[in-house]
């Protein structure tokens, strides 16, 4: 029985590089898929490739932020247990509203957010797969690439919208003035 490997991505941003081998395997956990046990590890691993491909080109490394990652936690179980992949959810929710009810923007005058999602099976459910996909879509490199934002959230539940197995990944991207 052969294997079905999928990955699918969508970005958004309100107000093409691979990820090297070298990169990956400096991020522990880069290139394992997320599992009930490894969950935080995945996490950490994304950021740490988003920051080096930030380094690559000059950029400042993100900080992570709790507000931001309970947002983008949030978001992606939201996306496999309804059903859907889109940054909107069903409900009508939206990534800042998300970000908002996560406490992210108190206090600030001023803001910038994006986000990206995908989600992937297989192999393609890896850390290393999702961000190296993200960084070959033009839409998500202008994302992760951007020079304004300085936070980062990453959530990333076990399953995909419709699909049972793999992981779903939304990476919640902020500035705060």
């Amino acid at each position: 029985m052969a294997r079905h490997r999928t990955l699918c991505i969508v970005a958004a941003s309100v107000a093409c590089s691979l990820v090297p081998a070298a990169t990956a395997s400096a991020c522990a956990g880069a290139r394992s898929r997320p599992s009930s046990a490894s969950l935080d590890r995945a996490i950490r691993a994304t950021v740490c490739l988003i920051n080096q491909a930030r380094g690559d080109h000059a950029l400042g490394a993100l900080r992570a932020t709790g507000s931001l990652e309970r947002a983008a936690s949030a978001h992606s179980r939201d996306m496999v247990r309804h059903d859907f992949f889109a940054h909107d959810s069903p409900t009508g929710s939206t990534p800042k509203q998300r970000i908002d009810r996560a406490g992210y923007f108190e206090g600030a005058s001023s803001w910038a957010l994006g986000e990206t999602i995908a989600w992937g099976s297989g192999g393609r459910a890896s850390p290393a797969s999702i961000v190296r996909s993200w960084l070959r879509s033009p839409g998500h490199r202008a994302i992760l690439l951007d020079g304004r934002y300085h936070d980062l959230g990453v959530g990333i539940a076990l399953g995909a919208p419709g699909r049972g197995g793999g992981a779903t990944f939304t990476g919640d991207f902020g500035a705060r003035g």
